[in-house]
């Protein structure tokens, strides 16, 4: 009986050390900077529905997660703001082949501070003495930055204004910017503009060559399973809903 009991006792230690490796399991999700609000909420209802599983946020600008990702960095899931840095980490074996789907499509805009006495109408109108400062994301590292240096590319206008640029790191350095006025005008995402709410004035939504779309892949190295359900689960009904509740377009 004691042999019993003592069996008992350790099958249920090792279940319960089972339950707490398991309720401690996690992925590590790394996304752009222009997701932040948007993916909370879609963590949240992933863990939700599946529990035990928790899901690590990573936010940055695209070309920053690229490079943490490739000097080792710990992650399951990669979704970019652009097909371009997801061509990138296909070109340098860092995806699961296969798993790569385009998962929404953003849109650019010409935003300037809330209390802006400028006039502007568009892009063209950057040029004019009154402005003196546009932010736009670094084009090197920044999806939304080359966005902002193609319509100005083809605007005709990107080598005449660059002595006006102030660079931010990521889209959401740059949403700051011309929130607390710091800057005349800038360029961000729709989906940016929108969580500024009264603290920015749309322009317009401006032309670009290359549509903003937003791939997400499953990492090579990281934990398949986990990862391909929470792609699963943003690709799905509840995932796509929770995007376009936060201004993002279908693919």
């Amino acid at each position: 009986m004691e042999r019993v009991k003592n069996i008992i006792g350790l099958l249920a230690l090792t279940l319960l050390l089972f339950a707490r490796v398991a309720s401690a399991q996690e992925i590590v999700v790394s996304a752009a900077a222009s997701l932040t609000n948007a993916f909370d909420v879609v963590k949240k209802d992933f863990e939700a529905a599946h529990p035990g599983l928790k899901v690590v946020a990573n936010y940055g600008a695209s070309g920053a997660l690229l490079k943490q990702m490739e000097n080792g960095a710990p992650v399951d899931v990669f979704a970019s703001a652009d097909e371009q840095t997801m061509d990138q980490a296909a070109a340098k074996g860092l995806i699961l082949p296969g798993t790569r789907r385009d998962f929404a499509r953003n849109a650019l805009v010409l935003v300037v501070p809330a209390d802006s006495r400028l006039a502007l109408t568009g892009e063209r109108d950057l040029a004019g003495s009154a402005v003196l400062r546009i932010a736009l994301g670094n084009p090197d590292s920044v999806p939304a930055g080359r966005y902002a240096r193609e319509c100005l590319e083809l605007a005709g206008l990107w080598d005449a204004l660059r002595p006006k640029y102030i660079y931010g790191n990521n889209v959401r350095q740059v949403l700051d910017y011309v929130s607390r006025g710091e800057v005349d005008a800038a360029f961000v995402f729709s989906t940016d503009a929108r969580q500024a709410g009264a603290r920015v004035r749309v322009v317009r939504e401006v032309p670009t060559k290359t549509p903003a779309l937003y791939p997400v892949a499953v990492i090579a190295t990281g934990q398949k399973t986990e990862a391909k359900a929470f792609v699963d689960f943003l690709l799905g009904l509840e995932g796509q809903r929770i995007l376009q509740s936060f201004g993002f377009r279908k693919p």
